[in-house]
Order: C-alpha cells, then sequence, then structure tokens
C-alpha cells in the first residue's frame, strides 16, 4: 500500500489532493463564473481533494482575462470533458476565443484539460520543467484520472504545451501586460505564476493557499517556496487567485510564508540537535497550534504531514 501511495505521491504529483481528499464534501458539478475585477474571472472549483466519480474529476480552478484579442486562459482542468466545460462557461461571458493557455505546473488536475482548446488556442505556455515531467508521467496521470473517477472524466487527449520557458518574463496578451514568474520549484519542477502589475493581480496554481496549508510536496522545494511567498507578499497584491479554494488577499501569502518558515527554522534546528520525528511534530504543533490552527481548515492534519516531509528532506 504504501509504494502504491509513494507511486501516485511523485510519479502524478498529487500528494496534496490525497493528503486532503476527505475535505471534497460538496460535489457540485457547476462550472459558474465569478468576476474577480474588470476583465478577469474565476471558475472555481468546489471540490478540493482527489477526482471522484462524483466530482467527475473537476478539483482545480482556472481563471482567465479577457483582452481585446482573445481570452487568456490560466490553467484548463483536469479532463477533455473539464476543459469544454470550461469553455462553455467561458463563452457566457464573452464572445472572444481561448488564445493563450498558461499551464501552470505540471500536476493533472491543472492541464489535462488542454485538448478542449486546440482549435483556437495559438500558444499553450508551461516552463520547461514542468513540460519535461508532463511527457513524463501525463500518460500515466490520465489512467490514474480515468481509473479513480471510473470513467466519468471521459475520453481525454494529451495535449502538450507548444511552449516551454526557461525564465519568468514579461508578455503582452491582447491589449493586457502580465509578467510570468518562475517559482523556482517551489510547488513543483517549474511552477509558474502569473502577475497582472496594473489590476495587482496574482494568479498563483498550487503555489499560492487561501483557506488551506500551503500545498508542499516531495518534489517540490520548500526553502525556494519560503523565498517565492515572501517575494510575492512584497508585491502587496489586491487579489490573489489559488489553484484551490476561494480568491484571498496578500494577507494569505504573508501568512503562508510565515507559517512555513517558522516550521522549516524548527525542523532543521531540532534535526541537528538529534530530535525524533516525534519530539520534533509534538514540538512544532506546541508553538504554532494556537496561532494557526483558526487561520487553516486543515491544520491539524495537515501540520504532521509538513513536518514529517520536511524532516525527511534534512536527511
Amino acid at each position: 500500500m504504501l509504494k502504491i501511495i509513494k507511486h501516485i505521491t511523485f510519479s502524478l504529483g498529487l500528494i496534496g489532493l490525497i493528503t486532503i481528499g476527505g475535505l471534497a464534501a460538496n460535489q457540485s458539478t457547476n462550472f459558474k463564473v465569478t468576476p474577480i475585477a474588470k476583465n478577469v474571472y474565476s471558475i472555481v472549483s468546489p471540490s478540493k481533494g482527489l477526482p471522484t466519480p462524483e466530482n467527475k474529476g473537476w478539483n482545480s480552478n482556472v481563471h482567465f482575462v479577457v483582452t481585446g484579442k482573445g481570452v487568456l486562459l490560466f490553467d484548463t482542468g483536469s479532463s477533455e470533458a473539464i476543459g469544454h466545460k470550461i469553455k462553455k462557461a467561458i463563452q457566457s461571458i464573452t464572445d472572444q476565443p481561448v488564445r493563450w493557455i498558461i499551464n501552470s505546473h505540471s500536476h493533472a488536475d491543472h492541464w489535462l484539460g488542454n485538448a478542449a482548446f486546440t482549435d483556437t488556442a495559438t500558444e499553450i505556455i508551461t516552463s520547461d520543467q514542468a513540460f519535461a515531467t508532463m511527457k513524463k508521467h501525463g500518460p500515466g496521470a490520465l489512467k490514474f484520472y480515468a481509473r479513480i473517477t471510473k470513467g466519468t472524466i471521459g475520453s481525454t487527449r494529451l495535449v502538450y504545451p507548444t511552449l516551454q520557458l526557461t525564465q519568468g518574463q514579461k508578455r503582452t496578451f491582447g491589449d493586457v501586460d502580465v509578467e510570468l514568474i518562475f517559482a523556482k520549484n517551489g510547488h513543483s519542477p517549474g511552477d509558474i505564476l502569473m502577475w497582472l502589475p496594473k489590476q495587482k493581480i496574482i494568479f498563483g496554481g498550487d503555489v499560492l493557499s487561501s483557506d488551506w496549508m500551503p500545498m508542499i510536496t516531495g518534489h517540490g522545494n520548500v526553502p525556494n517556496l519560503i523565498k517565492t511567498l515572501q517575494a510575492i507578499a512584497k508585491l502587496n497584491p489586491s487579489i490573489v487567485l489559488t489553484g484551490h479554494g476561494k480568491a484571498t488577499t496578500a494577507k494569505s501569502i504573508k501568512r503562508d510564508a510565515d507559517l512555513l518558515s517558522s516550521v522549516w527554522k524548527q525542523v532543521k534546528a531540532s534535526h541537528k540537535k538529534g530530535k525524533t520525528l516525534d519530539e520534533i511534530l509534538s514540538n512544532v504543533s506546541a508553538k504554532l497550534g494556537s496561532k494557526y490552527s483558526v487561520l487553516y481548515q486543515d491544520f491539524v492534519p495537515e501540520i504532521e504531514r509538513h513536518v514529517k516531509l520536511m524532516y525527511k528532506l534534512q536527511q
């Protein structure tokens, strides 16, 4: 059983989903468009956790920007069928087609919907590291999603990004200025965030969180995630759009940076002193529980996972 979980966690990049799978209580499949700011919209999944037959694989958010020359879409969902539902929802807002897609990272729930947009998208953009991970694990991820949802995701073609970036850059999509920011592998290899400097809106994928604990993974880089969060907090975004959960503010970014920094320092120092994992977990929970347990819906189960993973990274 442990071997299976390890394979799912590191090969398919689903560690965050597995640990919070029990939180997916609302199984609604209503692809409602939420206005965020002028020409900026979100489609927020009510389900956070593993894809299931009930949610038909829909367990992550997408966001889009309507420009004068087409729609810029940030992530595409976890199946071709979900992608088509996202497309239909976008069409309820604008007649503009989806011209550009940003895949924030390589986890399947954020890019398997690419296939629904091949008729209009001129560019599907991600980082070179995320692209390599997609190519390596995409077929296995698709099989896993089909199996765990009992086929309710339907048939999905694997459509990979057409443009791979090696570093962050500034672009103009239509009439909208955008900055693409690399998270230095904070959550997973090659994470990309999208910043709208004029509107002061940040699109974070799974690098940024709202109601839930930060989504650290075994193939991410915790110190770099902390540095990224600190850097994004300095931008002082007015609106923060996440890969899971509702829209939030810069306050959440600062909260996550402080939490991760505190846990990382405690685990690192305690490990050097030869403390056992149980001792470290007990100390961290005692020191941070009163402050942070009220700030996160999943603090109790997730703090244990965070400490165990950070402890392992000290080895």
